[in-house]
Parts: C-alpha cells; sequence; structure tokens
C-alpha cells in the first residue's frame, strides 16, 4: 500500500482506537458499575469489553493495510492462571496481547487509579496499581493464583532499534516468590515502527509484519534449587535468563535492528 495512504490511515485507526475508549468509559463502564455490583462479577465483564475492544482495533488496523501478522503457540494463551511475559518493541504489543488472551489482568501506573478519565476503565477491570514494595507482588501474584492472566513486559517501556535489552527484576521476582511458571511472548516487527521515540506520523514504508510467538513454558523451579531457595538471587539469575532467552530468539528491537 501507497505510503501517502498509510499516514492517514494510521490516524484513522489511533482516532478510533480514542473513540471506542471514551464510549466505553463515558457509557459503558458507568452502566456497568450501576448494574453489576460485585466485583467478581463486574470484573470479568469489563476486561471481556477491553479484549473485545483490542481485537477490533487489531482487525481494523490490518483492514486498513497498516499491520499483518502471524501468531504461532497461540493455544498456549487458552489457559487460565499464566504470568505471561513480553518483549515491547512496539506502541500495541499490549494491544495485541489483551485482544489474545482472556481475561487479561496487567499492572498500570497508580495515577491511572486517581485520574478523572481513567479511574472508571482501571477500577472496573481490577488493574493492578504500580505501588512500590511488596504489596504489588503479592497483588501480583494473588492474581494469577485466582486464574487472572498477568501480562508483564519485564522491559518496563518499549525498546530502541539497535540497543541491548533491559529488563527490571520485578517480573522475576513476582515468578520467583509465587513459584509461577513463565509464558514467554516474543514480538519481532519487521519493518521496525511503532517503536520508544518514534512519532505516529512517521510511517514505514510498508505495513508492520508482526510475527508473535508463544513459547513453552520455563520452569522456575530449577532457578530456585539452584540458588537454596533463595528468590532475590533466584530472580537475578532468571532475569539474566529471560535477557539471554529474548535476544536468542530475535524477538528484540536489540536484535531484530542491529
Amino acid at each position: 500500500m501507497h505510503r501517502l495512504w498509510r499516514l492517514p490511515a494510521t490516524f484513522i485507526a489511533f482516532a478510533s482506537f480514542g473513540i471506542g475508549g471514551v464510549l466505553l468509559w463515558l457509557v459503558y463502564f458507568p452502566a456497568l458499575a450501576l448494574l453489576v455490583r460485585p466485583p467478581a462479577r463486574r470484573i470479568p465483564l469489563a476486561r471481556a469489553a477491553i479484549h473485545r475492544l483490542f481485537q477490533a482495533f487489531i482487525a481494523w488496523m490490518r483492514a486498513l493495510g497498516l499491520i499483518s501478522y502471524e501468531i504461532h503457540g497461540a493455544e498456549r494463551l487458552q489457559r487460565q492462571g499464566l504470568l505471561i511475559l513480553a518483549n515491547h518493541p512496539t506502541l500495541i504489543d499490549v494491544v495485541f496481547l489483551i485482544s489474545l488472551v482472556r481475561n487479561a489482568d496487567c499492572v498500570v501506573k497508580s495515577t491511572l487509579a486517581q485520574h478523572p478519565c481513567t479511574r472508571g476503565p482501571v477500577r472496573a477491570t481490577g488493574y493492578i496499581c504500580n505501588n512500590s514494595g511488596a504489596e504489588l507482588l503479592q497483588a501480583c501474584i494473588d492474581s494469577v493464583a485466582a486464574s487472572g492472566n498477568l501480562i508483564i513486559f519485564p522491559e518496563g517501556t518499549r525498546s530502541r532499534p539497535g540497543q541491548p535489552m533491559k529488563m527490571q527484576r520485578g517480573a522475576a521476582q513476582i515468578a520467583t516468590r509465587g513459584q509461577l511458571d513463565i509464558t514467554p511472548v516474543m514480538f519481532r516487527v519487521e519493518p521496525l515502527g511503532l517503536f520508544k521515540g518514534q512519532p505516529w506520523w512517521r510511517v514505514a514504508d510498508r505495513a508492520l509484519h508482526f510475527t508473535i510467538t508463544v513459547g513453552e513454558d520455563i520452569a522456575v523451579a530449577p532457578f530456585l534449587q539452584a540458588c537454596e531457595g533463595e528468590s532475590a538471587l533466584a530472580a537475578r539469575r532468571l532475569t539474566e535468563y529471560l535477557i539471554d532467552y529474548f535476544t536468542k530468539s530475535k524477538g528484540s528491537y536489540a536484535s531484530a535492528g542491529t
């Protein structure tokens, strides 16, 4: 598709996404809060709405000729109680994952739970606020234990092309303290686009092609055994392993851009 079309098409796509989000905020979530009081019933309905919206957005971007994609191992995401760790090369990685995962949970900035424009959706979905300390780790562990599917990007932010991958240890600490196996998801995008620092109007020469690979679960028990049950040390070793795992799998912009 011609590059001159992809610029207005990109604007149309993201404007549509914004309109859908506003409608959820102004109509669906307030109605849900009034009609469904028990959180145990309200949260799954709210997450299902986000799941469907994100599915529609991915289909819309594909119809506009902005993206194409292939998914390998998607059946592994149909289970419940998963700790899903993924690399983070583009702006729409989380949209892709939530569109693929039912009952998805994630960690959001605590300020979003207080902001008048976002606190409704955040509270309705029961997403975890990133307050520092052990409470955050325990909330993440509890989410998986309650059959939620917790999505985390261990890099903490989008990758930058050509730079080596860096990870925070929080995701590994959740895995080791909760003794939770990891379901890894690797994103690869060609050509490079929607990466950190790139304005949305700087579109690529052709449609972005996403290759999404859901890997076999990574067992956490061997890391704990090797560190004699010391979770902090095991988290450090696990983080080193994850960096090597994602880099060798060429799932990061660090490898794709080199």
